[in-house]
């Protein structure tokens, strides 16, 4: 590819220029955001550019996987800067497609995920995780990747993804990346930007709260207790309103018995025009399960 980033906002002409360079046996690194762009995208496309030949980035807030009085008109966007900021990070194609282009047609057919989605995010979001898995699957076809890249922060999505890849033999592979934080240790993401002077102070405390229930975690406390302990922590050192505290197995998401390979303590808070999301991935035996 040349050094220019093509920017473009059709299928066909994506598929063209993959095509192009997939026939010199070319690889395909593929980085699927909504846009906004933070380090953590850009850490996404670090790991893919040092692993691929050519890097393709979606910019789409989907519609499909916004239920009602969710934030997908308010989701922060800004093209141009996002432009920017994709290119010099070293992406090669940045596909944005409109809402038109993606889904011109609605024929009724669904993918359903499993169990996984029946915990954490998936109990207060019906149906957010069918539309991930719509777009997930679209884009699939349509990049071809030889591997996809996905922030760890969005855990459960992240495991359901994986879980899809191998069951339905898709024939990208998935990538986990570290979540990637601010200073003060907030998770970084796009929706930070609607918080509050107030809120921002305050955010931080969700992780703060994680890492308590981490050591209690390592000390071999219940998960009940570990699930109250954070809880308590967030509602009483923050305005923001508990969605949920849960400690399960990871990545099957079920409760935690101890005889998983590791563990998600994770947690949703909810402040007054967004939602934050966190988490920490433990194991029994060696720290940090990656």
């Amino acid at each position: 590819m040349a050094n220019e980033m093509k920017i473009v906002q059709t299928i066909e002409e994506l598929q063209g220029l993959i095509d192009r360079n997939k026939r010199g046996d070319r690889t395909v690194g593929f980085v699927p955001t909504m846009g906004y762009l933070h380090e953590g995208h850009l850490s996404l496309v670090k790991q893919a550019r040092e692993q691929n030949d050519i890097v393709v980035m979606s910019i789409f807030v989907n519609p499909a996987q916004f239920g009602p009085g969710e934030d997908f008109e308010a989701y922060p966007r800004d093209a141009e800067r996002d432009a920017g900021l994709a290119e010099a990070a070293g992406v090669d194609i940045l596909f944005m497609p409109t809402p038109q282009e993606m889904y011109p047609e609605d024929g009724g057919i669904r993918i359903l995920p499993g169990p996984q989605s029946t915990a954490l995010c998936g109990v207060s979001r019906p149906g957010h995780f069918d539309g991930v898995l719509k777009v997930v699957l679209k884009l699939f076809n349509i990049v071809d990747p030889d591997r996809s890249y996905f922030g760890m922060k969005d855990a459960q999505q992240l495991a359901i993804i994986e879980t899809f890849v191998r069951d339905f033999n898709l024939r990208t592979s998935i990538v986990r990346v570290p979540i990637v934080r601010e200073q003060d240790g907030l998770a970084k993401s796009s929706r930070n930007v609607n918080l509050t002077g107030n809120e921002r102070a305050e955010a931080p405390i969700i992780q703060k709260a994680l890492k308590k229930g981490e050591k209690l975690f390592e000390q071999g406390v219940s998960a009940a207790e570990i699930e109250r302990e954070v809880a308590s922590y967030i509602t009483q050192n923050s305005s923001g309103i508990m969605d949920y505290v849960s400690l399960l197995s990871y990545p099957e998401l079920t409760k935690y018995d101890g005889t998983s390979g590791g563990a998600i303590l994770a947690c949703a808070v909810v402040f007054e025009k967004t939602r934050l999301i966190d988490n920490i991935i433990m194991s029994t035996k060696d720290g940090l399960y990656v």
